[in-house]
């Protein structure tokens, strides 16, 4: 659980940075980002291999990983980076998401994260750091290639989202 709570503490950590506005703020938001995101692997993976793994940490990763992701996302849209339709499809897919997380929660049904679910963040994960560094990188255009990895993440976040509000129908009517 600590690994997951580290990820939601380093949010507004990366966002002090941006606001900071020095010369290599981009670079160090990014790389604080990639080690956050590194921990939602390292928690999934030691969950596993040591068979600890709870309904907390199932209801709690996802949340970490919007407060890191939502938090980024809402700083690049303020530097101009992305688009607010791209954020408002984000926003509302969490928020409806999370509104059944938690109408399921009462019900005593678990929704763990589906694989569409874990392409999008994993996505999200790779385009962020992109779009935080945005300078071209080795020729490479790297703040296009974050754009449009995060638009694919919008598609499968609207998957992923259609995918969670069938396995809550589906599990309340078990």
């Amino acid at each position: 659980m600590w690994l997951t709570y580290s990820r939601a503490i380093m949010a507004p950590v990366i966002l002090v940075v941006l606001m900071w506005n020095f010369a290599l703020a981009g670079w160090t938001a990014a790389i604080l980002f990639m080690l956050a995101a590194i921990t939602d692997w390292l928690d999934g993976h030691y969950a596993r291999k040591y068979k600890i793994e709870s309904n907390m940490g199932k209801f709690m990763d996802p949340i970490a990983d919007k407060i890191l992701v939502l938090g980024a996302i809402v700083m690049l849209l303020a530097m101009g980076r992305v688009d607010p339709i791209m954020v408002f499809l984000f926003l509302a897919r969490d928020i409806f998401i999370g509104g059944i997380r938690s109408v399921a929660a009462a019900n005593h049904i678990v929704i763990a994260a589906k694989p569409f679910g874990k392409w999008k963040t994993a996505l999200q994960m790779a385009a962020i750091p992109l779009l935080l560094i945005y300078d071209p990188l080795f020729g490479l255009p790297i703040a296009d290639i974050g754009y449009y990895a995060l638009w694919v993440s919008v598609v499968l976040s609207l998957v992923s989202g259609a995918e969670y509000t069938i396995g809550y129908y589906k599990n309340r009517l078990s």
